[in-house]
């Protein structure tokens, strides 16, 4: 089975333009973050994280084009659902500069990254496993979002539940960086990555790309 699945930040921005990407991307479901409360897509059910990152605008929202069954938040920052027996997780885990503010636990973006990866790893259902979203680090190389010992926690959380993520090695929006938005899938599915640069008539739509699998079910 074939299935198409998308992540991107929204920035908390929404207008017509954010909505013809995504339809133009043509995705069965969406992994966003930073999501503006007046998004809506035709089509596609939706299910959005309980408490706001700020005003108008959730952490995290999962969008499919099929009924979905959701799931309590697996992290104040994550939004998660059930489609056809499979759980696709959309997150957003700590960057350098967040604080040690709700909901992030610890003295540092080490203890912050660690704290939010085990209550996910300790929230989310058995079984296999789409997790996505702006995850804040890059999986190799330079770290410019996170940190290393950051990074490790999240590596170890896609090991453990045996994942692997087409989008590590694409590029993020700023030249010589790798990608910090990822998709996940199991790894006995396929999948072919790519990104979608998050630009309409020559203007950002985000400061975030999108990226986009094209995945084949093992």
């Amino acid at each position: 089975m074939k299935i198409r699945v998308g992540t991107w930040n929204l920035d908390g921005r929404w207008d017509t333009r954010h909505a013809s990407l995504l339809r133009d991307a043509d995705c069965d479901i969406w992994l966003l973050t930073e999501v503006n409360e007046k998004l809506t897509l035709p089509g596609y059910f939706s299910h959005s994280t309980v408490e706001p990152m700020a005003r108008r605008k959730a952490w995290a929202r999962v969008l499919a084009r099929g009924p979905l069954q959701p799931l309590n938040d697996p992290h104040p920052a994550s939004a998660a659902a059930t489609i056809d027996g499979i759980t696709y997780c959309s997150s957003i885990l700590p960057w350098k500069g967040c604080g040690a503010v709700h909901p992030w636990t610890g003295a540092n973006h080490d203890e912050w990254t660690r704290h939010a990866v085990d209550q996910l790893a300790a929230t989310l259902p058995a079984g296999p496993l789409v997790w996505g979203g702006d995850w804040n680090h890059a999986l190799s190389g330079d770290e410019h979002a996170g940190s290393k010992a950051g990074r490790a926690h999240v590596l170890a959380l896609v090991e453990a539940r045996g994942l692997d993520v087409p989008t590590a090695d694409l590029p993020h929006r700023i030249q010589g960086l790798l990608s910090i938005d990822h998709i996940a899938i199991p790894n006995a599915w396929q999948g072919t990555p790519r990104r979608i640069p998050a630009e309409k008539d020559g203007a950002r739509l985000s400061d975030h790309d999108a990226y986009v699998i094209d995945a084949v079910q093992g």
